[in-house]
């Protein structure tokens, strides 16, 4: 039950969000590195929240 509000409350967050991180993305004038931190961010919580998950006796 905790991990479903959390999953509920970042997707509740990147909802509202998700306009000015677009925009922030997409700003010409911005560094072309940008999208990719977004993704590194992405693979890092997935990351994070599947590790998080492992018992010993799953190894």
């Amino acid at each position: 039950m905790n991990n479903q509000r959390l999953v509920i409350l970042l997707l509740l967050i990147a909802y509202i969000f998700s306009p000015t991180l677009f925009t922030w993305i997409i700003n010409p004038e911005g560094a072309w590195f940008r999208p990719y931190i977004i993704w590194a961010l992405v693979i890092v919580i997935a990351y994070a929240v599947q590790n998080r998950k492992k018992r010993p006796h799953d190894l």
